[in-house]
């Protein structure tokens, strides 16, 4: 068997994850092409088919699902070994996560402070959150809530922000208050807590109408197929911000007010290494308020970058 490389066994987890190509290269931060070059390597070097595609849907082959708990152990195994060499080196590198979005720069901004490694595994905001509080991050980018941050002992800086639109059927794209539009409230805590209780304080607060699925299709092409069923626009999530539309469907802008989410740069309150924290200051540092202070903006009554009152 040829050799396996560390980071295609990264793109398989990824895609396995997403179970969309175009989203897993996004995360990836690589080209769609590219990644599944990346992936036909692996399986012709592996000698067995990872996934069944066609042009609707990726899944697992049965040897791929076998082989994914293995990948992903053997993983964080590897990322143990850099860590532990780190130590032994006197450079330990700052252990980044996140969810969906990271800043485009981010390595030239990290590059004369620290060497920053981004973990492999991409979670949830608040299972990434809680990464942080038991040591097995040291920095994570997601969203939090201010009862976050005092339960689990952490400290946040505003690092970005999306301001959140709707999709809607037709060729209508004016401006449309925030009370008229659904916004997708799923059954899977797991994957959607922190989107379902945002979602849910933007419709008691404005007025918006929650919708419920148990599909995961808060995003993703089965997002569309709901906004297709939906009789009004639908809130679009944070990780759907760049996916491009289908030629049926329609941007539509949110006001009445502006909604916006806040992406924190998450670390512990106890944390003193100069590494850690001259990270924390190349990425936050300038980044301003990002639009989520100006009037007609809207923010969850708990999102730690809110003005006081």
């Amino acid at each position: 068997m040829a050799r396996v490389e560390l980071r295609q066994l990264r793109y398989f987890v990824a895609v396995a994850e997403e179970l969309n190509f175009g989203r897993a290269a996004e995360r990836l931060l690589i080209a769609g092409p590219s990644l599944s070059q990346q992936i036909k390597a692996l399986e012709r070097d592996l000698g067995v088919r990872l996934f069944d595609r066609d042009r609707r849907s990726v899944s697992l082959t049965p040897a791929g699902a076998a082989l994914l708990p293995d990948t992903r152990a053997l993983l964080e195994r590897a990322a143990d070994l850099e860590r532990r060499a780190g130590r032994l080196s006197g450079s330990q590198p700052v252990r980044l996560g996140y969810v969906n979005w990271l800043p485009p720069d981010l390595a030239s901004r990290t590059a004369a402070v620290a060497r920053v490694h981004l973990d492999a595994w991409v979670a949830p905001s608040h299972t990434q959150a809680a990464r942080v509080a038991d040591g097995s991050l040291d920095l994570a980018v997601c969203w939090v809530r201010t009862e976050d941050l005092e339960r689990l002992g952490l400290r946040a800086r505003l690092i970005g922000a999306d301001r959140l639109y709707a999709v809607a059927k037709g060729t209508d794209t004016a401006d449309l208050a925030a009370r008229d539009v659904d916004v997708l409230i799923d059954d899977d805590l797991t994957s959607w807590a922190s989107w379902n209780e945002y979602g849910t304080e933007l419709a008691q607060a404005v007025g918006a109408r929650e919708v419920r699925i148990s599909d995961g299709a808060v995003t993703g092409p089965a997002f569309f197929d709901h906004v297709r069923r939906c009789t009004r626009p639908v809130l679009n999530s944070p990780k759907g911000q760049t996916a491009p539309l289908p030629s049926d469907l329609v941007r539509r802008e949110v006001v009445a007010p502006k909604v916006y989410w806040t992406w924190s740069l998450v670390r512990r309150a106890s944390e003193d290494r100069a590494g850690v924290l001259a990270t924390v200051d190349a990425l936050c540092d300038g980044v301003g308020d990002l639009g989520i202070h100006a009037p007609g903006a809207w923010l969850p009554a708990g999102d730690p970058h809110a003005l006081p009152g």
